[in-house]
This record gives structure tokens, sequence and C-alpha cells, in this order.
């Protein structure tokens, strides 16, 4: 055994002797992986029986016939205990496996999910950790696995709830689970071309046509790069492209539905479903008209999706599925060699290629009848430039939900393994260019175009060759070094003077120059909030978007969003002289506002029921969460929990207490560093020093706030004030800790979300301790740097806290009082997430614009895998979610309607206010009822929304332009 093996294995002996009840960092499992590559038996210890009567036996001595078994490997030692200290499954052996751990439904399945993931590895990068162990004989036997998997299939299908709520899964898992003998020809084929790419990378080109456009053309450009390329390959690479070869042949062979005939025979008794797919067989057998077929077998995917739960039998529904599987293949095939010649043509081919998404689970069943009539095509020979660009945001939507559904299912597998295998990360990639959201894309994005012409609205981002999936959020302009995060945003460290495109944003995400994202998370988290707030433009892509921008990461650029959401992204090289102009260096004072302070009653130092304030309170005893919900409790006293108010006043008298180790007060300390700053700035030192300065300050307040003493009579009041108001001791009722400061909520500057809520503490030492915290939470990093960005006076943040009960929503959200997506001041936004917590972290929530006529409008879907649940123990739980119904009812949305008519029609009166400008309003639903926890203004950048620039690369469209369908693309 060479050294190297040697080392590695004495690593993983010291892993496996260390592994039982502790969890294994990254590190040490990338070091278990590498030297299982390297191992002849692999993830594997040895060959044995395994009988029927739970006796296990040596390779070379069978079960008894009157007993009967199978063969094959056990795990290794320290792959078991891989499972039992971090759940992550290595090598996977089905007929080893408990059919009920690995549904694994506790876990999100886990276990499934992994076996997938493997499956991929495996492909993609010549067995991965079985590298060598893939030619341990008998370690696994395939017969084995297709009876254990027609078994496990039985048994999962008879679950109507399965089918239901994981329709999507199933039907994917049926792609790596064997089960009936064959494998999925388009996985295969990117997994070879992709292993080619890797191991020769002159073939690169080739593996992106394949994976992102496969046609038959491929399989005479492959050849062609063969011969170019002869006296450079090698055997086993020539050898690997002539299976390249052979599997696209395959792939691309003429359709033929005649093999489906075999599978309908096997199903039972004549059923409709039955007759239906065995007509459209019949019809359809001889069909190469390729619209045709596409749209046909979109019907009969859709119908299968929609019925199979009606069939019984989990043998008969194990059939369907699989039938189901194949017509997706008919359709991503088909739908590559559909081309269509007119604009109406496109429209009936996205419109048949939504439909089979839905038939694919990619979207859910709910979701199709919303958008259905909006996809469908017209009767007539013409259409308004204005309908057309709503069934352009229709269908871009519905790409976008399918791409999301893959990401809701696997993201959390991937992220775990992408810890110590990177190559994972590119899993939900193949997942989605396997899948017809691919063709839907390209369609959509071809549709795009044709818009973009009609309407001069044309993107102008780099090079790239899919302009029309760009669109954009919030307007403004930016420049600055562009930054490509192709991967997890959690850990980037970001500069308030540079540009992100992101998969999705961090919810802490601090000061930015621009930004856009995959995954838009939805339109009123605070983080799209605070950038609509500060005028940083923001924008939605696609996953190949982010991909082709990787060229430029690096580079200077100029970035602007238009009010209407045209995109410009240019090398700083390539700018206009007006481009220029814009970052010209000029005095910026004006565009920060001042926080008035005068009014502030630092005199209030006894805490305050709820009930005692209002709007009028804000900024002078406390900040505007706890005085907008005070009036928000005389107006709605029913939907609005009892509470009490920590004011201005008893934090800014514990500052007066003197500073551990300093000398002088917490206060004087706060002053003296801003003092010291405004010195730096007068002797010309840099910016970036001064804020290095006050952020190393920052923290050591904040160290010292976190252990301030609490004064007697201070908590003496908050006893008594849970009794008296909350009803209950301290300790016995979970509540949330708001922070609630004097410098948000403010007519030109939000803070959404910049300082910190203590959720559903219990304890009484969790609730003191949470008040030092919030009170600490101000002078983070994030919160400083937001309001260093915007405020004259950042140093006078006062925090007041907001005490409230919690309360265990089943959903919650935001209400905002017009229609950001239609621009219409008559209309709302509401986006809900599951649990409590929702849309306003930036998760993917159930999004919905209400005309005036009362009637809603789908623009997304949730799509997040967990959510939040409040225990009445304290702290917060996570709970699976599944999409199969949409999270908001007609009932829901009627009183939300109803509210925004209140809060419109009464809420500046009651105030006495002359705001005249939305409102963003936090609420919730438990058991029906709506429960409202916070109402500010919504604020938007008067500057970007008015800007010349912004305007001049917006030309006005008329959108009753009438164009005929018949129109060539």
């Amino acid at each position: 055994m060479k050294i190297r093996e040697w080392i590695l294995l004495l690593v993983v002996l010291k892993i496996g002797s260390n592994a039982y009840g502790q969890s294994l960092s990254n590190e040490k499992i990338k070091s278990q992986i590498e030297f299982y590559k390297n191992d002849i038996r692999g993830t594997y210890k040895s060959i044995q029986w395994f009988c029927d009567d739970g006796t296990m036996r040596a390779a070379k001595d069978p079960c008894p016939d009157d007993i009967g078994g199978v063969q094959h490997a056990t795990y290794k030692n320290e792959v078991v205990a891989l499972g039992k200290s971090n759940a992550v499954f290595l090598g996977q052996i089905l007929a080893y496996t408990d059919k009920t751990d690995f549904w694994d439904a506790s876990k999100n399945h886990s276990r499934l999910k992994q076996f997938q993931l493997g499956k991929y590895l495996a492909r993609t990068d010549d067995g991965w950790v079985n590298q060598k162990g893939q030619f341990y004989r008998g370690a696994i036997q395939i017969e084995d696995e297709e009876v254990w998997g027609v078994k496990f299939y039985k048994w999962l299908l008879t679950k109507d709830d399965v089918l239901v709520k994981d329709y999507y899964l199933v039907l994917q898992s049926l792609k790596d689970v064997p089960h009936q003998g064959d494998d999925d020809l388009s996985q295969l084929m990117r997994a070879q071309s992709k292993v080619l790419s890797d191991q020769f990378g002159k073939f690169m080109d080739l593996r992106v046509k394949i994976h992102s456009n496969p046609e038959p053309i491929d399989i005479e450009k492959t050849l062609a790069f063969k011969k170019e390329n002869s006296l450079k390959l090698t055997t086993e690479l020539n050898k690997k492209i002539d299976e390249l070869v052979l599997t696209m042949e395959k792939f691309h062979k003429p359709v033929s539905l005649d093999g489906l005939m075999k599978l309908i025979n096997k199903l039972q008794a004549e059923s409709n479903l039955k007759k239906s797919i065995k007509a459209f067989v019949t019809t359809n057998s001889k069909t190469s008209d390729a619209a045709e077929l596409t749209k046909e077998t979109a019907k009969v995917l859709l119908d299968i999706r929609k019925h199979v739960v009606i069939e019984k039998g989990g043998a008969h529904r194990l059939l369907l599925l699989d039938i189901a599987n194949k017509l997706e293949a008919v359709v991503f095939k088909t739908s590559t060699e559909w081309h269509p010649k007119t604009v109406g043509e496109q429209l009936e081919k996205v419109h048949a290629l939504a439909m089979a998404a839905a038939g694919t689970g990619a979207i859910e069943l709910w979701e199709w009848e919303q958008v259905a009539s909006r996809l469908q095509p017209s009767l007539s020979v013409k259409s308004t430039l204005g309908d057309l660009t709503k069934k352009l945001e229709t269908a871009r939507g519905v790409v976008e939900w399918s791409s999301a559904m893959v990401k809701a299912n696997y993201q959390d597998i991937v992220n775990v393994y992408t810890g110590f295998e990177p190559k994972a990360y590119s899993f939900i990639d193949d997942r989605i260019r396997s899948s017809v959201a691919l063709q839907l894309g390209q369609t959509v994005g071809d549709l795009g175009v044709f818009i973009a012409n009609q309407s001069s609205l044309s993107n102008k981002v780099m090079n790239l060759s899919n302009q029309s999936s760009v669109r954009g959020l919030n307007p403004g302009y930016a420049f600055g070094e562009l930054v490509v995060v192709n991967g997890n945003p959690d850990d980037v460290e970001v500069s308030s003077d540079k540009i992100y495109i992101f998969e999705r944003a961090p919810a802490d995400l601090k000061p930015v120059a621009g930004i856009a994202t995959v995954a838009e998370g939805n339109l009123v988290s605070h983080v799209q909030l605070l950038a609509r707030n500060l005028g940083i433009p923001n924008a939605a892509l696609s996953d190949e978007n982010l991909k082709a921008l990787m060229a430029f990461n690096g580079k200077k650029v100029f970035y602007a969003v238009s009010n209407r959401g045209t995109v410009i992204l240019k090398e700083a090289t390539k700018m206009t002289a007006e481009e220029k102009e814009l970052f010209a260096k000029k005095v910026r004072k004006e565009d920060k506002i001042e926080v008035p302070v005068k009014e502030i009653r630092l005199d209030q130092t006894k805490i305050l029921n709820l009930r005692e304030v209002d709007a009028s309170d804000s900024g002078k005893l406390c900040g505007p969460k706890a005085a907008n919900l005070g009036q928000l409790k005389s107006m709605f006293e029913d939907n609005v929990v009892e509470g009490f108010v920590i004011p201005f006043g008893i934090f800014r008298t514990h500052m007066n207490q003197v500073m551990p180790n300093q000398g002088k007060t917490y206060w004087e300390f706060l002053n003296a560093m801003f003092a010291e700053a405004e010195v730096k700035r007068s002797q010309n030192i840099s910016e970036i020093e001064v804020e290095n300065f006050q952020l190393k300050q920052l923290e050591i307040l904040r160290a010292a706030i976190k252990i301030m003493p609490l004064k007697t009579d201070f908590t003496d009041d908050i006893s008594k004030s849970f009794q008296s108001i909350l009803g209950k001791p301290i300790g016995s009722v979970p509540v949330f800790l708001r922070s609630d400061t004097n410098m948000e909520d403010l007519k030109d500057f939000t803070g959404a979300g910049l300082n910190l809520t203590i959720f559903n503490a219990v304890e009484k030492e969790k609730i003191l301790q949470g008040i030092k915290d919030v009170w600490a939470s101000p002078y983070v990093e994030r919160s400083f740097k937001w309001r260093q960005k915007y405020l004259l006076n950042p140093e006078n943040v006062f925090p007041s806290i907001l005490v409230i009960p919690s309360v265990d929503v089943d959903y919650s959200g935001v209400l905002i009082t017009k229609g950001i997506s239609s621009g219409n001041e008559d209309d709302l936004t509401i986006a809900f997430s599951r649990g409590a917590g929702g849309a306003v972290d930036g998760q993917s929530a159930e999004t919905h614009n209400i005309g005036v006529d009362g009637k809603a409008q789908l623009l997304s879907p949730a799509r997040e895998a967990f959510h939040n649940t409040l225990p009445i123990t304290g702290g917060t739980g996570k709970e699976v979610a599944t999409f199969e119904k949409p999270i908001l009812n007609a009932q829901n949305i009627l009183e939300i309607s109803e509210l925004s008519k209140t809060i419109r029609k009464t809420l500046a009166k009651k105030t006495k206010s002359d705001y005249k400008g939305a409102y963003d309003v936090e609420l919730g639903f438990k058991d029906n009822k709506l429960w409202l926890f916070q109402i500010r203004p919504f604020v938007e950048n008067k500057k970007a929304l008015g800007s010349d620039y912004l305007k001049s690369i917006t030309p006005i469209v008329n959108i009753q332009k009438e164009i005929s369908l018949n129109t060539p693309l």
C-alpha cells in the first residue's frame, strides 16, 4: 500500500474511533471520502449473505433454500458511524435499507435525496466514493436493488398524501431508484459530456451545447470533434466519446410511443385514465408533427397528475408514474424539434410546455389553475402589446417557479454535501436541465426577445445570450466592482461600493452599491424594502445568466435599472459621458436626512402599556413600531395583542451608568467615539480607516451593554407589567422583544429589519438578557453601516423595546397598500409564508397583486422547504412545508382587502398626519383570525424614481399597439 493511502487509512480509523455521538467536520468527511475513492472496496467492508430469518452468513455460505436471502456488501464501520453522527449516508445499498428509513419523512426525505445525489456524483465523478469500489464484485446486486425498488414504491404509493404532497419528488426519484431496469438517457448524456469536458477542456463548448439545447446535430459535431483532436485524445478519452455518441444516438432516436403499450397493458381494469392514455398512444404513434405531439403529450401528463390519486393500488400507480416519466422524455425531445415560425405558434408552445411543467409536478395543480387561462392561446388573430407582455410575465413566472421547485426539494441536502464535496452544487442545475423547464425557459426567452423588440424595452446586460430573462425590480444606478457569487451567499463579506450577483440575497445583507439575484425572494422582504428605499438597483435573472456573468467577475461595471424594469450592465470602459457624470464627485450631504431628536422625552423611565401609546408618541417616548401598534390597537382592538413598551428613557438611564474599564459612562464612551471619528476626518484620514475605528469601538460598547447591570426598579417594573398587562407572571408566557429605534420607519428612511428581534423568549433570564441584546443591536456593523449611508446623525440612535406575547401563526406576511409589480396605486401587494416571521426575511413567499375589483392575481407561490413555529416552551421550531395548497384562502384575501380600505381611509385622519403614501403592514393568521403586528410608511427612493437618466433609458411603450399573431418571430 502506498504511503499516502496508509496516512489516509490512519486518518479514517481515527475518525471512525471518535465518530459516534459527535458530528464530524467537513474537512474530516473530505478525508474520509478521499480514502474511500482509493480503497478497492470503497465504502464497503465485506460481502455477506442476509437471510430472510434475520441471520447473516459469510459470502461462501449462502442462505438455505427453504429460508432464502440476498447477498451484498456491508458498510465500513466509519460509514455507519457517519450516518449516525452526521446523518450522511454514503454508498447506500437499497437491499440493505429499511423502506421507512429510506423515505425518511421526519427529515424531509433526506436519505432518498442523498441516494439521488450520490447517483449523480457517481455518474459525473467516475463512481465518486466508490471510484475503485464500483468494481468490488458482489457489493451490489442490481437485480436485488430493482426488486427492493419495486417493493418500496408499491408500499409508498398506497399513500394518497404522498402523491398529493410530494408528486414532484416521487417522480424524480423514479429516475434514480432502480425498479425497472432502464436508465434516464438525458441524465446519462449530460453526465458523460461533463466528464469529457472535465478531462479534456476543449470539449467544453460542446458540453454547454449538449446541456443547454440537445439536438441530433450534436452527434455529428461530437464525431467531428473526435476527428479534429485525434492526435491529442487518449485511448480512454476516445472510448468516452464513443460511449457519449452511443447514448446520444439512443436519446435522439425518433420518438416511438409503441413501447408505452407494454406498460399500458399492465394497468388494471379499464379506468378512464387508462383509456385516455391508450387512445393517446393509438392516435399519435405515427405522428411526426413535433408541435402536435408536444401539445398532446402535455395534456396526458397533466391528466395523469390530476387523476393518479384516484387510481388504487401501489403497483398500478407505479406503472402510471413510469408512463409519466417516459412522456416527459417525449416532451423534452419533441419540443426541441418544434420550431415556431410566428408569435402565435410561440404562444402555443409556451402554453404546452407550461402545462407539461404542471404535469411533471414542477408547479402545483392549483398554481397551474391560476395561470392556465392567462397562458391560453388566443382565438383571435391579433393581440395588444400589453396583453402579450402579461403573457410573457406569467410564462416567465412558471419558469421561475419550476426552477424554485427543484431548489425547494433539494437545496437543503445539496448545501450539506457541498460543504465536503463541491461537485454536489451542480446537482440542482442538472435536474433543471433534465426537465421541461429547460425547454420552457428557452421558449419564453425567445418570446421575450420578440416582445422587447416590439416595445423597444431591450436589456443591455453585457453580452448575455438570453437578455429577456433579466428583469428589474428596484430602480437605481451604481458603479463599482462586479462580484458574482456562484454558491451560498451567507458567508460572503460584502462592500458598500461593489455590485453583487447572488443566487439569493442574504437575509442580513449589509449596504451594497447594487444587487441582482436568481431567487428574488419576494417583493416585500426587508432587503427589498431597503434596496427600494435607498435607490439601490436590484434585478432578477436566471441561473444561466449568473453563470455567464462569472466571466466578468472582478471587473468595474456600470449598472442601472429603469423605472419600467429595463436593465443595463456594462463594463466601465463603455460608459457614456452622461453615465460617468452620474458619479462625478459632489457634496452629497443633501441626499441624507437628519433624524429630529429635539422632542425626545427621556424623562419617561417607567414601562408603558401598549394601550397608552399611539402614533403621536413615535420618536418621542418610543419608536414607531410600538407607537403605530398602539394606534392599531385603538383602531382594531381584537386584532392586536396586549403588550408593553420599554421607552427610550429607560435605555438612556442605563447608559448613564459607568462603563467597566473605561472611566466614563456608556453614553460618554459612545459620544467620544463619534467625536474622535470627526477629528480623524479633519485630518484627512480615509473614510475606510475611520469606519474601521468606529466599528472596533462599537464592538467594545456592544459587548459592555450585553453585560450591563439592569436597575432593580426596572426589573421590578418588568415583572409587574407581565402580571398586570399580559396576565401571567414573567417566565410563563413566551414573548417577542422587538427593537424599536427613533431611526426607522421615517418618512424617507425605512430601516426595515436592521435591529434585533428576540423570538419567543420564555425564561426570565432570557428575557432580561434579551433586553440588553436588543439595546446593543443598533451598534452592530450591519445596522450602523445602513444608518451611516442615509442619515446625517446616526449617533443619536435611541432604542425602545416593544414586548408582545407570541402568536404561533399558521402563516404570516406583509401587505403593501400599493401594487408594486403593477405600479397601480390603488392595487394591493401581499406576500405570505407559512409559519412565523413570514416574507420579511426574504423567503420565497406566496405573492399576490389584488386589483381594485378585489381579484387576486398570483405573482409567485411559496417555495420554502421549512417554516418557523413558536413552541409554548420558547425558542423556534422548524417544520417541513409542502406546496399542494395555497397559503391564503379567499376569506383571508377578502379580510386583508377590507383592512387596507380602513387603513387608507382613516389612519392619516386618526394620526392627524399629512402622509398620503402607501403603508407596509406586517400581519398573520392563526385559525383564520387576522393578527396585526406592525405598520409603517412604504418608503421609495424619490431620487431614483425621478432620475432623468433612468427616465431616458425607459422608452414610452404603447401597450395598445396591435400585433398580428401571424407576425414572424
